[in-house]
């Protein structure tokens, strides 16, 4: 009994820092429209700045995705939190463009080592026979601190002084404690192996799996397009369109998108794997369709219900998605077949965000985003009937 107790705490105190570290990643969010103020550039570049960390992401994926079999856990999830602590660093001293741009590569760095290793080491660190509370764990961690950055950045920038210092000024507090834990935790990879052993992972997807990762990698592409829409142009909205000049109100629109995620993450266990891909299908169309009512009407609350349904379809398709795909896998190809449906999805976060900043100095954001709700509804239609055409069939 106590070994289990022990076992436990050690899995919450992991998930925790890895709730940490992901809220780093999302904690400028509401604070975008104060930096266009402070140094005077477009929605397009804000985009851009927004898409760097997919490319640190995407960049450590394919290199170092699985470098934490091999030199251990703890190792990754230090570098992962001493990147977290730069960026931070980045945005406190940020007097340019350019120290924006090097904070986000440096998000994207930490979360790129986070996403699998922090996945892995707490559900390893659970008791025997925990695994799948354990993997709610991560999961909760993982969406959870998403949303807590920009529900944090939000709340400290609207009630709080020095609204583009204190949020990474609390970050790094969090990230030093963080370490703390992370140093007192235990190692999970018992036989490690020197650095110099691990080779880059090639994206690949075998022809038995293309079937399934086609519908699966279109579903997850325009979920995390979603969210990245979401992360990086709704203050702008918010502000422009509704006159929603409170910080807090944004970060909770994009808080509540990351939440929903969570829970429809937890609903695949209710519906059923074979199902979640379909219904998250369905949830992602309805969340773009509100999204469209939003930008036409102009109404807040359309968009808090698209932040809400479309996450819910984000977190049924995206953990149907992987479900799908590892089943569908020969295993010794499985990691490579999800890293390439991870870099898949990250690039939904980076190219149509750009897509929309590149639009909305030409025909404006509200028109910029009905573009891409247009493409993102032909994709996720596709896949939707597809799947109801050709079932994905899964394993117990």
């Amino acid at each position: 009994m106590d070994g289990d107790r022990r076992g436990w705490r050690q899995c919450l105190l992991s998930g925790a820092v890895f709730a940490v570290c992901m809220a780093g990643t999302t904690l400028p969010t509401p604070l975008y429209p104060l930096y266009q103020d402070k140094f005077g550039f477009s929605e397009l570049t804000v985009t851009v700045v927004y898409a760097v960390y997919a490319f640190g992401v995407i960049a450590v994926l394919l290199l170092t995705g699985n470098v934490s079999d091999a030199v251990g856990r703890r190792p990754v999830l230090l570098w992962g939190l001493g990147f977290a602590a730069a960026s931070a660093v980045c945005f406190l001293c940020a007097t340019g463009l350019g120290w924006l741009y090097v904070g986000r590569l440096f998000s994207g760095l930490s979360a790129g080592l986070f996403t699998g290793a922090a996945t892995v080491y707490v559900i390893e660190l659970a008791p025997d026979g925990g695994a799948s509370r354990a993997t709610f764990v991560a999961t909760a961690a993982n969406m959870g601190g998403l949303g807590c950055g920009p529900l944090l950045a939000g709340i400290l920038a609207q009630y709080a002084p020095w609204p583009l210092y204190l949020p990474f000024v609390v970050h790094l507090a969090l990230v030093t404690g963080s370490a703390a834990v992370l140093l007192w935790l235990p190692e999970a990879v018992r036989e490690r192996r020197p650095l110099s052993t691990v080779r880059p992972q090639r994206p690949g997807v075998p022809p038995q799996v293309r079937k399934v990762f086609g519908p699966a990698a279109i579903a997850s592409f325009v979920g995390f397009a979603l969210f990245g829409v979401f992360t990086s142009v709704s203050p702008a909205f918010l502000a422009e369109s509704l006159d929603v000049e409170n910080h807090a109100v944004s970060g909770l629109v994009v808080a509540l998108a990351f939440f929903s995620s969570t829970a429809g993450q937890l609903l695949v266990g209710r519906v059923g794997l074979e199902r979640s891909l379909p219904l998250g299908c369905a949830g992602l169309l309805a969340g773009l369709a509100l999204l469209a009512g939003a930008l036409h009407w102009d109404l807040l609350s359309l968009v808090v219900l698209s932040a809400i349904v479309g996450g819910v379809g984000q977190g049924l398709a995206f953990r149907g998605a992987l479900s799908a795909v590892a089943q569908a896998s020969p295993a010794d190809h499985r990691a490579s077949v999800i890293s390439t449906l991870f870099v898949v999805a990250y690039a939904g976060i980076s190219v149509p965000v750009i897509g929309v900043g590149l639009l909305t100095g030409p025909i404006g954001l509200e028109d910029a985003g009905l573009v891409f709700i247009a493409c993102m509804t032909i994709l996720v239609s596709t896949a939707g009937v597809y799947l109801l055409l050709r079932p994905v069939r899964t394993r117990t």
